[in-house]
């Protein structure tokens, strides 16, 4: 019915073995008690009856009472040597009559001692039917456990076939939020991690639409011009200058055919990228590489690169190679949109515990209405083939962050490329002396 790996099945066999061993012993303490307690009742009985009969130094007022006789109650006096004489109580059985005996003390100079015997095969056989009583209780109560066992495992098991059941009806085209208010209060996270997860579906869907889309629209476009001037080339004889012209201008279409290629090319990359193994790595190290990279192209087309990194050390296992293609589009997309002699600032900091990392430039600002990161999105009047922001965003999703442009708010225009490492994927380590 169940597998080995069965989260239901060990808790059904759970369940049944607790509460069988926790009504076996409940049962076990009762039938102690209530013959313990019955047991005691009667031995005080003969006690009282054999104190009585010791206070007043005599048995003939118990010989002449019959009515003690005939609830069973016999007394016997005896004599028994001092090493063998002990206050005690025993039962004997004998022809399927169970006999409770108490010797104790009435003449210690002659060592006379009462034998006070009382017939309890009732009792006895009351104890038995009670004991019988108590395995039949049992027995249905074992039935009734297992029943609720099953009962129970279903019912905790329910939300996640429900889930199951929802979740095998959905495909790519149609994904539809969870109702995590219709769950139990422990599912709902579970619940929201899954609608999260259908949200990134739904977006790498409609991006990869685009993707598709996009790209059959921008390599349509030069191969539309290649094809036109070929033809106009073809309808009449031209000057050599005018030839040269002409597959000048071809060869430009096919580089930008080609950039949309590699672009194509990057992502499919960049899918092999997130399954390498993350590896240890200093942030601020990288960023300094970084820093050493673009400082002499900000130089040689006269802008300004400044940097402040902190803390001085904050290490994370992550995809270095992702980590770069962010950073990479970032400074890129600043050093395009920067006009000369402008600044592009390039830091990072803690903010509780996270690290950001920024770049800031003095660009033309962005249009925050619009989804910057879907495929061949453009800002501005630079040329490329608008996947970079794109790439950046698998990225930042692949190692666990947050990415995000805005625009400036210190009333300078411009634009601020903002990265988020949470904490909760890296270590702060302090600076080595």
């Amino acid at each position: 019915m169940f597998s080995k790996r069965s989260i239901r099945r060990r808790f059904l066999v759970q369940l049944i073995v607790a509460s069988a061993a926790l009504v076996v012993l409940f049962s076990s303490f009762l039938y102690l008690f209530i013959k313990q307690s019955i047991y005691d009742e009667k031995q005080a009985e003969l006690l009282t009856k054999a104190q009585n009969i010791s206070d007043s130094k005599s048995i003939t007022a118990f010989q002449q009472t019959t009515s003690d006789q005939s609830l069973g109650l016999t007394v016997d006096l005896i004599t028994l040597k001092k090493d063998e004489a002990s206050l005690e109580f025993y039962e004997t059985t004998h022809h399927d009559q169970t006999t409770l005996t108490l010797i104790y003390p009435f003449d210690f100079e002659h060592s006379a001692y009462l034998k006070v015997s009382r017939d309890i095969t009732a009792t006895k056989n009351l104890l038995q039917k009670i004991l019988k009583s108590i395995f039949i209780i049992n027995a249905f109560g074992f039935v009734v456990i297992i029943l609720y066992a099953i009962a129970f495992s279903k019912m905790l098991i329910a939300p996640v076939s429900a889930l199951t059941k929802r979740l095998a009806n959905m495909n790519e085209h149609l994904l539809r939020p969870i109702r995590v208010d219709q769950l139990p209060d422990e599912f709902e996270p579970l619940g929201e991690t899954i609608n999260r997860l259908m949200g990134r579906i739904q977006n790498f869907v409609k991006y990869q639409k685009e993707l598709f889309i996009g790209t059959a629209h921008e390599l349509k476009t030069p191969l539309a011009v290649i094809k036109l001037k070929n033809q106009v080339t073809l309808i009449k004889k031209r000057s050599a200058e005018e030839y040269i012209e002409a597959i000048r201008i071809t060869n430009q279409s096919v580089d930008e055919m080609n950039k949309i290629v590699s672009d194509i090319l990057n992502i499919g990359r960049q899918e092999g990228a997130q399954l390498d193994m993350p590896v240890e790595a200093d942030i601020i190290q990288i960023l300094k590489k970084w820093e050493g990279d673009f400082a002499l192209l900000t130089h040689s087309e006269k802008k300004i690169l400044k940097t402040k990194f902190e803390p001085d050390s904050f290490t994370a296992v992550l995809q270095v190679t992702l980590l770069n293609q962010i950073l990479q589009n970032f400074l890129q997309n600043a050093m395009k949109f920067t006009s000369p002699g402008k600044t592009i600032l390039f830091q990072s900091y803690l903010h509780d515990t996270n690290i950001i990392i920024e770049v800031i430039d003095e660009g033309c600002g962005v249009d925050e209405t619009v989804d910057l990161f879907a495929p061949f999105k453009r800002q501005g009047n630079k040329s490329g083939a608008g996947l970079g922001l794109f790439l950046a965003k698998s990225a930042a999703e692949a190692i666990g962050a947050d990415i995000s442009i805005t625009n400036r708010t210190d009333g300078i225009d411009g634009t601020v490329a903002r990265l988020v490492l949470p904490a909760k994927l890296y270590c702060l380590l302090p600076q080595r002396k």
